[in-house]
This record gives structure tokens, C-alpha cells and sequence, in this order.
């Protein structure tokens, strides 16, 4: 058997996202956000689930640190409540909503746990939005502001600060798919504006944290899924690399490249989104390092398009195929095409349909594989030349997952969502003996 021993400063983490963990939507002060508007609209989620209370993470974050490091854990990347802090999106600070995250920073540092702070991860101020939202060019420097009020609170004693969790998915599921808060559906056109937009924004807010403290690392967190041609064939091989200039390039290179790929400006035609002088200046600033957030693949044919499912495949219970060879190809094929940073795996996981056994465990052995798999990959990439500085596993908790409500369980740690009693999975406890070992066997 072979054992894949990681790097000694390697860091092992966990990942979670204010809105699916938090609750306390309304509590001391805090602003309404987009998906607590969405959670609240019939029809919008699976079993008319919210985020009203989810693992009431808000109240119950002591306990869940102290799972941390039952764990191991070297570190945890949490997202802020931009509405808890800022009610309206700009103007008066909520005091409360603030002192939560302090207190959180304080509690984490104090067991031993290293804080990476992600700003922005999908629960916009339902008031900024009523003003056009991310469509609104005006409405981009309060995302600036935000994040200069939380460094001059916390850049004391947090080092990683990343400014938008998966912006692809805001743009896509919010506009195009509408499965997302706000719930628009196919307006390409708008989608393509918004991505170009939040690029804008994280170019605003990396200015505003260096501005305050230089010695801060900034980065940013992007979903970047393999792209696989069907076959060998050239028209598949085509076809595949095509989806992946003029599709999954849409942040990559206007950050890395100082400008959109060609095969992406030519595909979006119309779509093509406004770019101001000086835009893409402030969107292509160097970044201290870069977080991939990476589940599965795609599989392209020059006939059928994307195909799905892929005959032999196991998936997951979200419907992502299973292939963690994919994972190393996409990193490989980052490294290669752009001059990055030091890269940080900031989300992978898997959700399946965990039950409680008669012993009263979780016997989770499919996200073990699944997890194990990825993990070798991720080593593997490292080999091949490729800088990654750490994991983080989603979840920590079995959580609200936006709109499929409660039903999709990604968690290392099973929460009961009646009582919202924690109970460490079997994948936790294998977890924490990789962390603990600072490897994985095959």
C-alpha cells in the first residue's frame, strides 16, 4: 500500500459559509440579506427549508471549535454575514454583528485554529440589491468599505483574506439557472455584466485591504471543474478545450491575464459584458494566493455537447460524478496556463444520504473513499510541480444547502437539524487521523 506523506507545514482545515450555518437571521441587529428573502419565498427551496436558524452556528460556536479540534483541525475558513456587520450594505456598523466575529477570531486562535476569512460568500444586503445590486457600478465600492471595516477589526490577528467565495456561481445560479438568491432566470447578458462586476468589487477590496495593512495575504476562491474531452477523437478534444477557454477562463484570466481569453469574447458576442477604462488595471492586481474550489467534472463531446451521466460513473448524491483524477488535471492545467499563486484546495467534499447505524455512528464509507481519492490527487499534483499549500474539507457540519434546503449532507460532522445535536461521522474520525498521521494511504 502506498502512503502519500504531505509537507510538515502543510495545513489541514475545514470549510463553512455564514449563511448555512449561522441562523440567528434576524438577531441582534442584523440586516435582511438576498437569501433570507429567497429561503422565506415559497417554492423557492426543498421543503420550504431556510437558513433561519440552520446549525445555529451563531450561538453554538464555541461547541463547534471544540469539534475542531476533537479533529485536529490547523485551521477553519468561515465566511461573513456581510448584512450582520453592515444591516444596508454601507453606512452604520451593527456593533453586535461585529463582535461575533471577534469573538469567533478570538475563540479560534485561542484553540490553536488559524482563521481564513472569506468576505463575501453569497448573502448580499437585500437593501444594496433593491438598488440594483451587482449590477449597480455604484454600489461596488461599498463591498471596498465592508471589507476595510472588518480589517481594521480583525487584521490584528487573521493573515488570510479572501474577498468572494465562487462568484461564478452568484453570477450563474443567480441569473441564469435562478436556482440562487436573487432567482433570476436566463438573462445571460446580466450574468455576464454581474461576473465582470465582482471582478471589480475584488479588485476594490484587495486596494482597500492592502491600503490598511500591506503584510495581509489576499486572495480569492474560485469554482474551477475539470473539463475532459469524451474521447480522443480531435473534434472531442476541440470541443472540450473550446468549454474551457470560453467558459471556466471567466475569472482565471481576467485576474491572472489582465484581460478576457479571446475565445471567451468572441463566444459571449452580444454578451459581452461593459468593461470601463482602468477596470481590468484593478481586477488583475497580484494576489498572495489562490483558493480552487473543485467537486467534479465535465465531460465534452463535439455532437452531444456536455454529457451527463457518464456510463460506470458513481455519483454522488448532488449528481457530480466521482473522479478524482479530474482534480489533478484541473490543477495541473491551472499551473501550467497561468502564473498563480500559492493555491489553497478552499472546498471538496461530498454529500451522500448518511444515516444513523443501530450503534448509534455514522458509517460514511463513500465520503471516506471519496475524500481519500481526492486527497491523493491533490498529492500528486504537488508532486508534479504544482504549489498547494492546504485542504479544506466541506464541510465541518452537515449544513443548509442553499436550495436543496436540509436534505444534501456534506458534513464531516452530522448535525441533527430537530435538536442540532453534533455527532462526529466515521469520515471525521478518519479525518483527523490523517491530519494527525500528515497522510493518506491508498
Amino acid at each position: 500500500m502506498n502512503n502519500y506523506r504531505f509537507p510538515s507545514n502543510f495545513t489541514w482545515g475545514a470549510a463553512t459559509a455564514s449563511y448555512q450555518i449561522e441562523g440567528a437571521w434576524n438577531a441582534d441587529g442584523k440586516g435582511e440579506s438576498i437569501w433570507d428573502r429567497f429561503a422565506h419565498t415559497p417554492g423557492k427551496i426543498t421543503n420550504g427549508d431556510t437558513g433561519d436558524v440552520a446549525c445555529d452556528h451563531y450561538h453554538r460556536y464555541l461547541e463547534d471549535i471544540a469539534l475542531m479540534r476533537q479533529l485536529g483541525l490547523k485551521a477553519y475558513r468561515f465566511s461573513v454575514s456581510w448584512p450582520r456587520v453592515l444591516p444596508t450594505g454601507f453606512g452604520r456598523v451593527n456593533p453586535a454583528g461585529l463582535d461575533f466575529y471577534d469573538r469567533l477570531t478570538d475563540a479560534l486562535l485561542a484553540a490553536n485554529l488559524e482563521p481564513y476569512i472569506t468576505l463575501h460568500h453569497w448573502d448580499y444586503p437585500q437593501v444594496l440589491y433593491d438598488q440594483g445590486g451587482w449590477l449597480n457600478r455604484e454600489n461596488l465600492p461599498y463591498f471596498a468599505d465592508y471589507a476595510a471595516v472588518l480589517v481594521k477589526r480583525l487584521g490584528d490577528r487573521i493573515q488570510k483574506w479572501t474577498t468572494f467565495n465562487e462568484p461564478g456561481v452568484i453570477a450563474w445560479d443567480g441569473y441564469v439557472s435562478g436556482e440562487h438568491a436573487p432567482g433570476v432566470k436566463n438573462d445571460r447578458k446580466m450574468a455576464r455584466q454581474v461576473t465582470h462586476n465582482l471582478l471589480v468589487a475584488h479588485g476594490l477590496a484587495v486596494q482597500a485591504i492592502r491600503g490598511i495593512d500591506p503584510a495581509l495575504e489576499v486572495g480569492i476562491v474560485l469554482s474551477q471543474w475539470g473539463v475532459d474531452p469524451a474521447s480522443d477523437d480531435p473534434a472531442d478534444v476541440a470541443a472540450a478545450e473550446h468549454a474551457w477557454n470560453s467558459g471556466e477562463t471567466a475569472f482565471l484570466h481576467p485576474i491572472f491575464c489582465g484581460h478576457y481569453h479571446p475565445e471567451m469574447v468572441a463566444a459571449l458576442g452580444s454578451e459581452m459584458p461593459e468593461v470601463k477604462p482602468g477596470d481590468m488595471a484593478l481586477i488583475s492586481q497580484k494576489l498572495d494566493f489562490l483558493g480552487i474550489n473543485s467537486y467534479s467534472r465535465s465531460v465534452i463531446s463535439a455532437k452531444q455537447g456536455r454529457i451527463s451521466p457518464i456510463p460506470g460513473s458513481e455519483y454522488t448524491e448532488m449528481g457530480w460524478e466521482v473522479c478524482a483524477p479530474a482534480f489533478r488535471r484541473v490543477l495541473n492545467r491551472i499551473n501550467q496556463n497561468y502564473r498563480v499563486p500559492p493555491i489553497y484546495i478552499t472546498e471538496n467534499g461530498a454529500a451522500y444520504p448518511d444515516v444513523v447505524s443501530p450503534d448509534g455512528k455514522i458509517h460514511d464509507e463513500r465520503r471516506i473513499d471519496y475524500l481519500r481519492q481526492h486527497f491523493i490527487q491533490v498529492r500528486l499534483a504537488m508532486q508534479d510541480g504544482v504549489d498547494i499549500r492546504g485542504y479544506f474539507v466541506w464541510s465541518l457540519l452537515d449544513n443548509f444547502e442553499w436550495g436543496h434546503g436540509n436534505t444534501k449532507r456534506f458534513g464531516l460532522i452530522r448535525v441533527d437539524y430537530e435538536t442540532l445535536e453534533r455527532k462526529i461521522k466515521d469520515s471525521g474520525e478518519w479525518y483527523a487521523k490523517v491530519i494527525a498521521k500528515n497522510q493518506v494511504g491508498e
